[in-house]
């Protein structure tokens, strides 16, 4: 009788540890879900997927590889979307501002170190980017934009209740990137194909589709491809300024490469124009480039799939102010812009966003070209 109560006291035991086991496995299974082949975020690729990892290198060509390196891509940390039911503005901000501005102009605003229109040029808003208005002195507000802080004439910026009406119009919804690498696809479809890959921290406007959707359509240049929302965060943005900080040029870079750099930044928040080369009324992207290396003697061709065949191969590493990044969309080249260092480019961006500074790694590069000596 005794031995028959422990033996049924040990099979209890049993059970219960047995169910305990599998419990925790399916809790960690639920943390942690399986990926396969057609995973839309890189940074979840268990070690067993190095071949997936070959295969999208492969696919993208190239010994540039910007984000994940050969046998490279795993992960331990999970990026978990942020997608928040609400906006998370406090009342009455517009955007996360309290004391709105808005550049009231039709192509830049220059914004400078001191309220002195002499002063230096430290940034410059777009038609419609937001700022918070510190201060007023004056004919000159004191603002912050982004990363900029410095002086705009207020006869330049909305104010006020115009201010947040303008606003509510211009106003995007905005994907930031957080995970490792993340695929842009010609649908919304885990199985369509990829057209290009974005970055971890880059931001992208939504174009179609709201919080709560499984996929978003996004500009990419000025192109659209489609998101997995799993992996972005979303907020509302106005346009925000854009740093014109001084370049701090290496040792050996010659001073062609400096006057080239500062005669391309001059054109900042210009208009976008598909097939255009003018670099006042609107360019595209590879007519921005032709027309500053005409400014200084060389002569390039009109598409960026021509231009990529010029000069001599660079990595991405070892680029110089002046080298040319080229993008590619299914493995054809698409898009190009002009390193400036620090990791940036300026490029005739979009038909949204004119000629801006990017991240020169806001999408892989595909080819890095040396022009100047």
């Amino acid at each position: 009788m005794l031995r028959d109560i422990f033996s049924l006291i040990s099979l209890k035991k049993y059970i219960f540890l047995l169910g305990l086991f599998f419990g925790t496995v399916f809790l960690f299974t639920l943390s942690f879900p399986a990926v396969n082949a057609r995973a839309d975020s890189c940074s979840i690729l268990s070690a067993g997927a190095g071949v997936i990892l070959d295969d999208v290198y492969d696919m993208f060509g190239g010994d540039d590889w910007a984000f994940l390196g050969a046998g490279a891509g795993v992960d331990a940390n999970m990026s978990i979307s942020e997608n928040e039911a609400e906006s998370g503005e406090e009342e009455g901000l517009i955007a996360g501002y309290r004391n709105l501005g808005v550049a009231h102009v039709d192509n830049h605003l220059n914004i400078r170190k001191e309220p002195d229109e002499n002063s230096d040029l430290v940034g410059k808003m777009t038609k419609n980017a937001g700022c918070e208005i510190l201060e007023e002195k004056g004919e000159w507000a004191h603002i912050k934009s982004g990363k900029v802080d410095g002086y705009a004439k207020l006869e330049f910026l909305y104010t006020g209740p115009e201010a947040f009406a303008v606003a509510k119009d211009a106003i995007t919804l905005v994907a930031t990137v957080n995970t490792t690498t993340l695929f842009v696809r010609e649908a919304p479809d885990g199985d369509s194909p990829v057209m290009t890959m974005i970055p971890m921290g880059e931001d992208y406007e939504v174009t179609e589709g709201k919080r709560g959707d499984a996929w978003l359509k996004v500009a990419i240049d000025d192109d659209e491809g489609y998101i997995s929302s799993d992996y972005v965060k979303l907020s509302e943005q106005l346009d925000k300024a854009m740093s014109l900080t001084e370049l701090k040029y290496g040792e050996g870079v010659s001073d062609v490469r400096v006057n080239l750099i500062n005669y391309a930044k001059q054109f900042i928040g210009n208009p976008y124009k598909w097939g255009g080369v003018s670099l006042t009324k609107g360019c595209d992207c590879s007519g921005y480039v032709q027309q500053i290396f005409r400014k200084f003697g060389i002569s390039l061709p009109r598409t960026s799939r021509e231009q990529v065949n010029r000069g001599k191969k660079v990595s991405a590493s070892e680029a110089q102010p002046g080298d040319l990044f080229f993008y590619a969309k299914y493995g054809t080249i698409n898009h190009v812009g002009i390193y400036i260092g620090g990791g940036q480019i300026v490029n005739a961006h979009s038909r949204r966003t004119g000629i801006r500074i990017n991240s020169a790694y806001y999408r892989k590069p595909a080819a890095v070209r040396r022009l100047l000596d």
